[in-house]
């Protein structure tokens, strides 16, 4: 199994240090992750968030593939549609080079209705900028020149120069929850970025098959939110407070988007030092305690929801990079060599 990080780069007010320490700090920590032998640094954007949820994620590729020589990199997502597709294949080639071959470019269709209005972009063409934006990297990596005629997209003969360093070309994932959503990746060939839903797992293989594709030749991500420390108590002290500023966020994005049914209850979180109470009814059920704790909850996850990726996100909102450094450490120590 591949286990990797999540690094969303975000500093909210209330534990703000000055930007660039804060992205040094966080950079490090992938220098750190590496050595400690996780397979793969994931990266996740957001725009105009009051914490700065990192809004440009390929030049943090490039400087994360810059300061590392082993661990692939990807983004867990890019809002593909926010962005010009023509660019962001310029730019994925670029990381790869850079990073010698090590880039998986994963994209989503985005769900928080203020970073459409904030880029002037449609939120009802999502799904289609999504669909015409992989055609249109897909097609510009892997053939010279490159035409295509779409909705949103009109190209003549166009020719990347240069093109990724892995052939045919990096690979590509989506990231989604909804049924439609979740079989457009297996419609598109894409590998899949998911969040620990066994119901939204089962619906991608099931896609895969009937698109005549073999579920075992494509990859099954899931994200799950991790902390570990020497007691059950110390674990939930260190991250209670950063657990629920994330959650709470998170929660006010998803009832805003009005995407998914019920959740108007995750911005109705209890006091933070009663997480450790709830945690089947927290979003993306936080894995919070002691080695075992963990390593109990990650095994009986993987026998029931297929995971060839585990991406855990113990570099939370605001959280001493000293907590985060010690929770990689024992997860390295105690769980990482059973899982490979």
């Amino acid at each position: 199994m591949d286990v990797g990080l999540l690094f969303p780069f975000r500093n909210p007010p209330q534990w703000r240090t000055p930007w660039p320490q804060f992205y040094a700090e966080q950079l490090k920590q992938t220098q750190i992750a590496e050595g400690l032998g996780y397979d793969t640094i994931w990266l996740t954007e957001h725009h105009f968030a009051e914490d700065g949820y990192s809004p440009s994620l390929l030049p943090i590729a490039s400087a994360v593939a810059t300061m590392t020589s082993r661990v692939r990199i990807g983004t867990f997502l890019l809002l593909l549609p926010l962005h010009n597709a023509v660019r962001v294949g310029e730019d994925a080639a670029t990381v790869d080079i850079i990073s010698n071959g090590r880039f998986d470019m994963g994209f989503g269709q985005g769900y928080s209705p203020s970073e459409f209005e904030g880029y002037g972009i449609p939120r009802k063409q999502r799904a289609s900028l999504l669909e015409e934006g992989i055609e249109v990297i897909r097609g510009m990596w892997t053939q010279d020149p490159f035409s295509y005629e779409g909705k949103h997209y009109h190209l003549k003969n166009i020719s990347l120069v240069p093109k990724p360093a892995q052939t045919p070309h990096p690979p590509l994932w989506i990231g989604a929850g909804q049924p439609k959503a979740v079989e457009r990746a297996a419609r598109m060939g894409c590998h899949f970025l998911g969040t620990n839903d066994a119901a939204a797992q089962e619906t991608y293989d099931t896609a895969l098959r009937a698109h005549g594709r073999d579920p075992k030749d494509f990859h099954a991500a899931q994200l799950r939110w991790a902390h570990v420390a020497p007691t059950r108590d110390e674990a939930w002290d260190n991250v209670q407070e950063h657990l629920h500023y994330m959650l709470t966020w998170y929660g006010r994005w998803l009832a805003e988007a009005k995407d998914f049914a019920g959740a108007e209850r995750f911005a109705q979180l209890p006091p933070a030092a009663e997480l450790r109470h709830v945690t089947d009814q927290l979003i993306g059920a936080p894995m919070v305690g002691t080695p075992d704790d963990v390593g109990r909850e990650i095994e009986a996850t993987t026998n029931t929801i297929r995971t060839t990726h585990l991406v855990m996100g113990m570099h939370l909102p605001g959280l001493d990079p000293a907590k985060s450094r010690q929770s990689m450490e024992l997860f390295a120590k105690e769980i990482l060599p059973g899982l490979h």
